[in-house]
């Protein structure tokens, strides 16, 4: 039977740190869940891309970010009330450990701030591999931390034999914890790593399906599933409405005046300003059409961006730089979010008539919005191969690991926003962009401080990810000039 979603049961799925066995838990008991008829909502704490992608495929539903950090506390009980529309049941996996969030922040971004946010039981997944009676410490202590925190019982990952769980349970008897699911090492649920983390489902799609099935029958197996849907059915009620597309364009202010900020560019003269949006003869607003890259090389997508395009007017078409050799017929705006594109530098150079096609279509002064991949797309060249060469920088991998929210400013006014407009994001890359901005810089980042990214012509490249739900105007602002261009 399907609930409110203010009222869905739900559990977030956390840990003592990372590598305990989050990904695998989670996964699996949506995928467990799901083979028993249920509707699942997969949600992922933090800004992640990746693990929504395999529980995109655990669920047949769209994997959704829960980022305190990026869209603001009071949005995530909203947007997780709009991902949980029609369900039977949610799941929730952390990240990082659990009381680990936005560095120098407190427990901002975390899965304990979210658990509270969500008025969500918490299942805590133990790597057992090295340890026996020290567990029921290392749980007493989680669970007593944060009295806000329900840690409603234990799941006990990488357990070497049936002796060694009963001196597990035996220490968790004393600590008053429930053991809810035990789980041993197997091979099989392990998924491919390397330099940002685990491969995305689009690049190993057969693989995955094998693994997911066999996390959901690892955790089918291993887990009492009634005793986590009776814990799941014990979540409060989250007061509020479900958060929506259209009426968050509806009720986002106004851009604000430009401010003048770490050395902020004059205004674009060629940008126009919002004007009411043409109408058709039947009343219809005209729908402009939006190209946005998919396939194996950019994976990284948030679900509300395309879903605030179209509340905002635009007709999205997904492409796959790959193997599409021209955009989709009548593009008027081009979104490259981020994803891998040095794993395929090779193909995405070798399509040239595609290349010229996006440089064409940015010579014609459409807006394009270029993350982070999308910005090493449109550079000169990628590790010597040619690119776009919308952009007159050239990218290279790096040795070096560049990690964590930011807070930023826009400094030029662009496609997305007006100099001034202070947005939150996230930045996570191996690669280096020389010189890392233009002379009219995408964003003003405040900590460290710097200038970062492009704004030339209608295009807007930058290293910085962004969640549009905190800052709806900037789906509006881009379909308009979508219009006007």
């Amino acid at each position: 039977m399907l609930t409110s979603p203010s009222s869905v049961p739900r559990l977030v799925v956390a840990a003592p740190s990372s590598g305990s066995g989050k990904t695998t838990v989670a996964t699996g008991l949506m995928a467990a869940l799901t083979a028993r008829g249920l509707v699942v909502s997969p949600h992922k704490v933090g800004p992640d891309y990746i693990d929504p992608g395999y529980h995109a495929l655990a669920t047949g539903r769209t994997g959704r970010n829960l980022d305190a950090y990026l869209c603001g506390p009071e949005l995530v009980g909203p947007l997780f009330a709009h991902g949980a529309r029609g369900c039977d049941i949610a799941v929730v996996e952390g990240v990082m450990g659990m009381f680990d969030g936005a560095a120098g922040e407190g427990e901002l971004a975390s899965t304990a701030q979210v658990a509270k946010l969500l008025r969500a039981p918490v299942v805590l997944v133990v790597d057992a591999s090295s340890q026996s009676r020290s567990v029921a410490a290392l749980v007493h202590g989680f669970a007593s931390w944060d009295p806000e925190v329900r840690i409603g019982g234990v799941i006990l990952n990488k357990v070497a034999s049936d002796r060694h769980e009963e001196l597990l349970r035996e220490a968790l008897d004393a600590a008053g914890v429930p053991v809810l699911g035990v789980l041993r090492r197997v091979a099989q649920v392990d998924t491919p790593s390397r330099h940002l983390g685990l491969v995305p489902v689009a690049e190993r799609r057969a693989a995955a399906v094998d693994s997911v099935a066999a996390m959901g029958a690892q955790v089918a197996q291993g887990c009492d599933l009634e005793a986590l849907v009776a814990l799941a059915r014990g979540a409060g009620v989250l007061s509020g409405a479900a958060w929506d597309a259209a009426e968050a364009l509806d009720s986002s202010p106004p851009p604000p005046l430009p401010v003048p900020t770490l050395g902020a560019a004059p205004p674009d003269p060629s940008f126009r300003p919002e004007r009411p949006r043409p109408q058709s003869p039947d009343g219809l607003e005209r729908r402009v059409r939006v190209a946005v890259a998919g396939g194996a090389a950019f994976t990284f997508s948030y679900a509300e961006h395309a879903e605030l395009l179209s509340a905002a007017g635009a007709e999205v078409v997904v492409f796959d730089p790959l193997r599409d050799e021209g955009l989709p017929e009548g593009t008027r705006g081009l979104v490259i979010g981020g994803g891998f594109p040095e794993v395929y530098a090779a193909e995405l150079s070798g399509n040239e008539a595609l290349r010229k096609e996006v440089r064409a279509l940015v010579e014609a002064g459409a807006p394009v919005a270029a993350e982070c991949a999308g910005l090493l797309y449109l550079c000169r060249e990628l590790d010597g191969l040619p690119m776009c060469g919308v952009l007159d920088a050239g990218a290279r991998m790096s040795e070096r690991l560049t990690l964590g929210y930011r807070d930023a400013v826009a400094v030029s006014d662009s496609v997305l926003a007006v100099a001034g407009t202070r947005m939150r994001g996230h930045e996570f890359h191996r690669t280096v962009v020389e010189p890392g901005s233009g002379a009219a810089p995408a964003w003003g980042v405040l900590a460290p401080r710097r200038v970062e990214g492009f704004v030339e012509r209608g295009v807007h490249a930058s290293y910085l990810h962004t969640h549009w739900a905190s800052e709806p105007g900037v789906a509006r602002r881009f379909v308009e000039r979508c219009r006007t261009s």
